[in-house]
């Protein structure tokens, strides 16, 4: 069985994987500057392996890091204002903000980051933030715990996960203040804990607000904003990224694009996914075997092999091990390696239920 760690890295804090630390970094409101992006980008290659994610939190992560090259990377991070003071601060500062932000969302997820910080609270390492103040929420289906929002008419609302209705919001104090009361109503145990499972166990804060409808999450193309690209597997080349920064500020997204700020065309850039019907946007799959100690096999490849083979439209998430750390959502179909095989999952996440068990990948063809 795979060991669950419980938390995510960081940059201050990495985690040990089977191809050195992985590091992950936070910037403020999920935007990069064009310095910031090249100096990651080159910071990649010479402290790292050159792999760069974007993960389902809308951060980076640096694979290939060692002790020895840690501490210039830290440097090179808190030149460029990407680093928190401490542990703590940065596991706190688990913060989703809309790619589609304007001045008014950038100034409230930077106000919930001080507020914060300015805080004492211990929540569980995974616990998150979104701020999706758009005139419509667009991240209601990524993970968060707390989301602030707007209502049918407009008004900002505080939104426990899990529960149909919000509160009104007046001042970002109330976020910080939610947080605290999951914490007194038993919500952390052991280190760990979600707010859905403490609404879903019966215990709602007050809210009356209704909300609104969901957006749907745009494909690659030209955006109000700028282009929006999409990345293989959430991955892309330091050349790509340096390429990508000339045209202007980056922001990340959840959902393995970035939103190229101002672009009025698309960038023809190797390693950039450009086309809605391109297969490889339905792909998703952890870094697996061997760059994963947990995995069981290799992932990314299976995947594309099997790409073409999916009914339109649908996801196909390979897992290397049963956490789904890749995509810790349910997709359409879902192949968790074991040491057995590979077990097939429908509509769900790597650690449901499988329809079929110990699959050999050249029977994958057939069943799927």
């Amino acid at each position: 069985m795979s060991a669950v760690r419980g938390w995510c890295p960081g940059a201050l804090r990495p985690m040990e994987s089977g191809d050195g630390w992985v590091v992950r970094i936070k910037p403020p409101g999920g935007r990069l500057m064009p310095a910031q992006a090249v100096a990651i980008a080159e910071a990649a290659r010479r402290c790292g392996n050159g792999r760069i994610e974007l993960t389902g939190r809308a951060n980076l992560q640096l694979r290939g890091v060692t002790p020895d090259t840690h501490a210039d990377l830290i440097e090179t991070l808190a030149a460029l204002d990407l680093i928190d003071p401490d542990i703590a601060t940065e596991t706190r500062r688990n913060i989703i903000v809309t790619p589609f932000a304007d001045g008014a969302t950038d100034r409230l997820a930077m106000a919930l980051a001080e507020r914060l910080a300015a805080s004492d609270l211990s929540l569980p390492a995974k616990f998150g933030f979104a701020v999706d103040t758009g005139p419509r929420p667009i991240l209601r289906d990524v993970p968060a715990d707390i989301r602030l929002e707007r209502d049918p008419t407009g008004a900002l609302i505080l939104l426990a996960d899990g529960m149909s209705q919000g509160q009104p919001l007046h001042d970002v104090a109330q976020t910080v203040e939610l947080a605290a009361w999951f914490l007194q109503q038993g919500g952390m145990v052991a280190g760990r804990g979600r707010m859905a499972a403490l609404i879903a166990a019966g215990r709602w804060p007050d809210a009356d607000r209704p909300l609104s409808r969901t957006e749907a999450v745009p494909e690659p193309g030209l955006v109000v904003q700028g282009a929006l690209v999409g990345l293989e597997f959430g991955q892309i080349e330091p050349d790509t990224l340096i390429a990508v920064a000339q045209a202007g500020p980056v922001r990340l997204t959840p959902w393995h694009m970035i939103l190229i700020e101002g672009a009025a065309a698309m960038p023809a850039l190797a390693g950039l996914i450009l086309d809605p019907r391109d297969p490889r946007r339905r792909l998703r799959a952890c870094a697996g075997a061997p760059s994963c100690p947990q995995a069981h096999a290799q992932t990314r490849p299976l995947a594309r092999h099997l790409a073409a083979l999916l009914p339109e439209g649908a996801i196909l998430h390979v897992s290397g091990c049963a956490k789904g750390c890749g995509w810790p959502r349910p997709a359409d179909l879902t192949l968790t390696a074991t040491a057995q095989g590979f077990d097939m999952i429908r509509n769900g996440r790597a650690g449901d239920q499988p329809v079929r068990r110990a699959l050999r990948p050249d029977q994958l063809p057939e069943v799927i």
